[in-house]
């Protein structure tokens, strides 16, 4: 068993396809599938079913999948913490950002970083941010940035950089719009666009309502905030949105509730040895005004 048959074996995983794991590790087909079948002669155990074009784990390659995974992961970070003794900040880092830090917080920051560290090359996945905590959670990436969780895995390093302020908004010719204020029993009685449930702003806003006793009325839901921002200035509902994001087209409403604040941040894994270029990255973030 080497780094070269499990590599295929959870490309093939990953993808369902020897096709298309052969193209995602730039290799023939009839290597992969070399690979797969040394692997289960060592093991003494078929890990696929092929049935027609469709590809499947079996039980044996289920047990083996979550233990494939930690015995690269494992190597990965033997190798990482070898190259940190050089002080050279080089390499590959793999990385993700959610949709809006990759619009509002991001671009001067990976600006000054690729000048500054030119040896490295960036591995950069533009992922909704339960995806990609996902993602470090499983060892598929390094660092992620991202709206944090508000009930973090025991397993996650989460760091706060900044500090989103949501503000209730709605449209100019909205009911509620020529009101001083209202409350949250008032706006479960309009329609509300959010994000879908399992991210981690919607659980922010449940909170605050599951506190009061109150029932969002969701009537539509999409993970763009650009996209809730339109819908909403268009009178289909309220939201919530930061304020970053608040132009002339919508009016703030005034609850009489707490104010809702996300952190966004940065997250690595704790078992995780980062990178001389994941530590760079982290400094850098740290140092953000």
């Amino acid at each position: 068993m080497d780094t070269h048959t499990l590599t295929a074996f959870l490309a093939v995983a990953d993808t369902q396809s020897f096709s298309q794991a052969a193209e995602q590790l730039f290799i023939t087909q009839s290597a992969v599938s070399k690979r797969i079948a040394l692997l289960e002669e060592q093991l003494n155990q078929r890990l696929f079913d092929r049935i027609g074009r469709k590809v499947s784990l079996t039980e044996a390659g289920d047990a083996l999948l979550p233990r494939a995974k930690n015995i690269l992961n494992e190597i990965k970070d033997a190798t990482r913490a070898m190259g940190n003794l050089s002080g050279e900040v080089s390499g590959i880092l793999s990385l993700a950002a959610s949709h809006h830090i990759s619009l509002h917080r991001l671009p001067p920051i990976l600006r000054a970083f690729t000048r500054r560290y030119p040896q490295v090359t960036l591995d950069l996945r533009f992922h909704e941010s339960e995806i990609a905590y996902n993602g470090v959670q499983h060892g598929d990436l390094e660092l992620a940035l991202i709206t944090l969780s508000p009930h973090p895995d025991p397993m996650i390093c989460s760091y706060p950089i900044w500090e989103d302020r949501l503000q209730y908004v709605v449209a100019k010719d909205h009911p509620l719009a020529k009101k001083p204020q209202v409350s949250l029993s008032e706006l479960t009685g309009h329609a509300a666009i959010l994000p879908s449930e399992s991210t981690f702003t919607h659980q922010i806003v449940a909170d605050q309502f599951q506190r009061n006793d109150l029932a969002l009325n969701v009537m539509m839901s999409t993970n763009y905030l650009d996209t809730i921002r339109m819908m909403v200035s268009i009178g289909l509902g309220w939201s919530l949105l930061p304020e970053t994001m608040i132009d002339e087209s919508l009016t703030i409403l005034h609850p009489n509730a707490e104010p809702i604040v996300r952190e966004l941040g940065y997250i690595y894994h704790r078992d995780r040895t980062l990178s001389n270029a994941a530590s760079a990255l982290v400094s850098m973030l740290t140092n953000t005004e």
